[in-house]
Parts: structure tokens; C-alpha cells; sequence
């Protein structure tokens, strides 16, 4: 199956060594690894292309590809039919108990024993508690992602639980009912969500920035766009908000080796047959399916804006670059007072995270973010944008040519 080229070519010969682009000859089974490369900001997606350039652009499939995409679809149109928006996450409250006010059993100190062992009961309510902490932990590890690990309830938690739901035969509320913890904790086993960390002279070396200054024109003369403190880069780690990493660690000073900290237990691997990937913009979810067209994984993710929209229809994976380098483009959209091209370095704090997933829409692909904790909460330039952790665990185990269809 034929192939284009994913990345934009015109400013890496300045800045990088080599660079390889994805064969338009040959497809192999598994994504290209193409390093030290520019990657190109998202051409306009409201422009009007020329016949052959959309021909080119949209992904030809199967008939076969096609039904899966259309039981795809109708799995997640019956996802989003059943959600509950406006569930407070646990059961419904009671008549003497309110959504603000929540039972006993779900507070607790946010020590190592407490996160281990926090338990689910009736309207848990919303707020930032340690069933939330162990919930998110376990439904990471069942690969519905919750995003960055908070402890908190909000929209990212409700549809990683419906998530669950959905792949494991529950029917797919978002609420936290007795039910789908005990499926949660059945799944986990007995590894406990949360472990004692001991931070090592490898995590204190980095390297780290000072800062990384929001100007792109200062951030194409840094050496890489790094992180910038220890407690960020351990946050990343253990697919955790940085918030939530240091109220957890208290006394943490996170500067000296030895010190010890409470640190989440987390995956880092997902299932093998990715068969279809689906962005559904509405749901600000990537939805993965295998080639029994199951769900078999989800991520919270941010889908275009309303002034950058992300592409519609059908388009092929084509190849994965990790920590590439970052073209910007002024034509594309100006960011400040910069009105010149400009090649910002790799690194964690880039525009586009620490990796690259192309697609067959020219400039169009799946990365991570400087920004973990706003994932499904802001704007991209019409790319799909992920935590940098699930981004991560998403390419290295996507083979080029795997569908990728986008859904409003």
C-alpha cells in the first residue's frame, strides 16, 4: 500500500544531520523511525486544495476497512449516547446527600496506605479524593486513560471510566458504580496503584532548561526544550498532573538523591493489534480498536479548534519520528511577533511533545504536549494531541497503514 511522505523537509537540512522520509514505494509493519527531522506545522485545513491534492490526501480503504470503520462508529455513537454528562462520577446522590458534600469513605489522607487502599461507596460526589487517585491509577493500567493523574473528577475521569465500561461489557455511563470498581480492582490484581520512588543522581542530571520562554524566535536558540525541575519530569513519568505529584509529597524537596516519594504504578505498554485508530472531535477522544474491531484503548485528547479544525474523513498512519524538530511556519499561523520561519529544537517542552505520528494529511499527525494537564481542555492547531506518555505508548506500537478516522 502506497504511502506519502509525513514530514515537511524544508528547514531540517539546516538543523539536523540526516533525515529519512517514509518510503512512497514500499509500506512496511511497522512505523518508520525518522530522526532528527522537521516536522511542519499544520497547513490550513479550511484552504481549498486541487483535485489531486484531496485525492492524495484522503486514505483509499477496503470495503472491509469500511465496515469496520462503520461498527466502529456505531459503537461510539451508542458510547456517547449513554454517557452521563453530568454524572458526578460516583452513584447518584441521595436524598440527604449531595454532590458537594461527599461520604466519609471516600476522604482520606494522601499517604501510601491510604491511596492502596481507598475504597469505593455510595455518591462519592466530586472533588479530588483517593478513590479518584486509585481509580485513575487502575483504569491507566486497563488502557482507558484518564489523562494526567489528578485524584479529581471532571470530564477526562468520566470518559475514561466509560471507556472501561465499554471494553469490559459494562454498560458505558462514566459513573464509578460498585460494579465497575470491583471490574477495576479485578483487573489490577494485586499490584498496588501507588510505590515508594527513590529519586536517583540520573533523574537530578537531566538535562533540564532554566525556563522555556513562551517566544518561539527564544526557544530555536535553546539546545533542546527540556524540562525544566525534577518534579516535572518525575510528574511525565509516572503519567502524572505535577500538582497532584507534589500535594501527595508534601516534604518532597525533589533535589536530593535518595529522597524518597509516592509515585503512581503505571503501564507503559499497550495491546499489540492496533487496527483502527478514531478521533471523535465531539468526545475529544482517541479511541483505538483491534482487528476484531474491539475497543482496546482510549485517551483523552485535544481534536483542532474552531479556528484551526482538524481534517475530516479517513487517512493512513505513516510513520512515527520521535523528539523531531519543529518547523513554524508564519503561513500556517503567527505566533507572537515572529513573521519569519523558524526550527525550534526537540524535547518534552516542544509545540508538538516528544514525538510525531504523521498521517496521510500533509502536516497532519498525532503528538504529545508541553501541557499535560490541559489535554481535552484546549485548542490545537488541528492536529491530535495527547499527554505526552500516551503519545508515546501509542507510536511505539502503531504500524504504518492502520486506518485513522475522524469522527465529529
Amino acid at each position: 500500500m502506497f504511502v506519502r511522505s509525513i514530514l515537511a523537509m524544508s528547514l531540517s537540512c539546516i538543523f539536523a544531520g540526516s533525515a529519512i522520509a517514509a518510503s512512497t514505494a514500499e509500506q512496511s509493519l511497522n512505523p518508520q523511525q525518522i530522526k532528527d527531522i522537521a516536522i511542519e506545522d499544520p497547513i490550513d485545513p479550511l484552504a481549498v486544495n486541487n483535485s489531486a491534492e484531496q485525492a492524495s490526501s484522503e486514505a483509499k480503504i477496503t470495503p472491509q476497512e469500511q465496515q469496520d470503520l462503520n461498527q466502529a462508529s456505531e459503537t461510539l455513537d451508542n458510547l456517547q449516547n449513554t454517557e452521563d454528562e453530568t454524572a458526578a462520577i460516583g452513584t447518584a446522590p441521595s436524598s440527604t446527600t449531595t454532590t458537594e458534600s461527599p461520604s466519609t469513605a471516600s476522604k482520606g489522607s494522601w499517604s501510601l496506605a491510604s491511596l492502596n487502599n481507598a475504597q469505593w461507596s455510595e455518591n462519592i460526589g466530586r472533588g479530588q479524593f483517593p478513590v479518584y487517585a486509585r481509580a485513575h491509577v487502575m483504569l491507566n493500567n486497563a488502557h482507558a486513560s484518564p489523562g494526567a493523574i489528578d485524584g479529581s473528577s471532571g470530564k477526562n475521569t468520566l470518559k475514561a471510566i466509560a471507556s472501561f465500561q465499554q471494553m469490559n461489557g459494562l454498560k458505558p455511563t462514566g459513573t464509578l458504580t460498585k460494579e465497575t470498581w470491583d471490574a477495576l480492582i479485578a483487573k489490577q490484581g494485586s499490584k498496588p496503584a501507588y510505590v515508594e520512588y527513590t529519586i536517583t543522581a540520573a533523574d537530578l542530571k537531566g538535562p533540564y532548561a532554566k525556563s522555556i520562554p513562551g517566544d518561539y524566535a527564544l526557544q530555536a536558540k535553546m539546545p533542546g526544550l527540556y524540562y525544566t525541575r525534577v518534579s516535572e519530569m518525575l510528574g511525565e513519568k509516572f503519567h502524572m498532573d505535577e500538582n497532584f505529584l507534589k500535594k501527595i509529597n508534601p516534604k518532597a524537596t525533589f533535589n536530593k538523591v535518595g529522597e524518597k516519594i509516592i509515585v503512581t504504578s503505571v503501564r507503559n505498554q499497550l495491546p499489540e493489534d492496533i487496527h483502527l485508530i478514531v478521533a471523535h472531535k465531539g468526545a475529544k477522544q482517541l479511541y483505538l480498536f483491534n482487528s476484531n474491531n474491539k475497543m482496546i484503548a482510549s485517551f483523552p485528547a485535544t481534536i483542532g479548534s474552531s479556528d484551526t479544525p482538524s481534517p475530516t474523513g479517513t487517512y493512513k498512519v505513516t510513520g512515527v519520528a520521535p523528539n523531531p524538530w519543529y518547523s513554524y511556519s508564519p503561513s500556517n499561523f503567527v505566533q507572537g511577533k515572529n513573521l519569519k520561519p523558524l526550527s525550534l529544537p526537540p524535547g518534552p517542552n516542544g509545540p508538538v511533545g516528544n514525538i510525531w505520528i504523521g498521517l496521510s494529511k500533509k502536516s497532519f499527525g498525532i503528538h504529545g504536549t508541553p501541557n499535560p494537564s490541559a489535554i481535552s481542555k484546549t485548542a490545537s492547531h488541528g492536529c491530535i494531541r495527547l499527554t505526552n506518555w500516551d503519545a508515546n505508548d501509542l507510536g511505539k506500537k502503531v504500524r504504518s497503514g492502520v486506518t485513522v478516522k475522524f469522527l465529529e
